[in-house]
């Protein structure tokens, strides 16, 4: 592998060459944030929140964003401060239709030209990164989802999360490569060792020396990688 075409790169990036996994969040990376899927599962974590405290909508809200803000996830906070069942969480907000996510004929070519394996790392349910990958039609060029039950319930950002990733699956960090649309899950991969890359239209706005590509859209960012054994077009 040589280099990517780095022609919005905010400043010099880590180079991408020996990477052997490539490892990607799910929702709002997989799919672009235009979607507002997403939009439908907070909405549902807002109703969550709203009947198992009694709180009314704004007070809920502003509950769910600081649970989301200290723990990683909503549901962490909701677990330690009300003794929520997680698994009836996860069933209840991931209960959305899928119409708003279609398959991307571009991104699946990128993403089959990565060498080594492929992996989803999600704060998701297993169930909801089963869905989201058939509705993407994506689920044949993943190896394997390490998502949140996977990670016995301690999500991204947290430092568990990362080292059951890495023991799970026998990641070797310096050889991996880390695609998010959260910068703040970035910061630990990095640390590890693992290439960064933040991905979104917010992308080139987020500060920090941890996030080593930025791309305003995945599947052109994969697209531009080119590879040793590629004849020049």
């Amino acid at each position: 592998m040589t280099a990517v075409d780095l022609k919005d790169a905010a400043r010099p990036p880590i180079g991408l060459e020996g990477v052997d996994t490539w490892i990607f969040d799910l929702d709002n990376t997989l799919y672009p944030p235009e979607t507002e899927f997403m939009a439908l599962i907070d909405s549902r974590i807002t109703e969550f929140v709203m009947a198992e405290t009694g709180l009314a909508f704004e007070a809920a809200r502003a509950l769910q964003l600081r649970f989301l803000n200290d723990h990683g996830t909503t549901l962490a906070g909701m677990m330690g401060q009300y003794g929520i069942d997680p698994y009836r969480f996860l069933d209840e907000v991931h209960d959305v239709s899928h119409d708003r996510l279609s398959p991307d004929p571009l991104l699946r070519e990128a993403l089959s030209r990565l060498s080594g394996r492929r992996l989803v790392f999600t704060n998701g349910s297993a169930r909801h990164a089963e869905r989201v990958l058939n509705s993407l039609a994506l689920s044949d060029l993943f190896d394997d989802v390490f998502h949140l039950e996977a990670a016995d319930l301690t999500p991204k950002p947290r430092p568990g999360s990362y080292a059951s990733l890495i023991k799970t699956h026998n990641v070797t960090p310096t050889t991996s490569c880390f695609f998010e649309d959260n910068a703040k899950n970035l910061a630990p991969a990095a640390d590890l060792g693992m290439v960064t890359v933040l991905v979104g239209p917010h992308a080139f706005d987020e500060p920090g020396d941890f996030i080593h590509h930025r791309a305003r859209a995945l599947a052109p960012f994969l697209a531009a990688i080119t590879f040793a054994d590629e004849s020049p077009s």
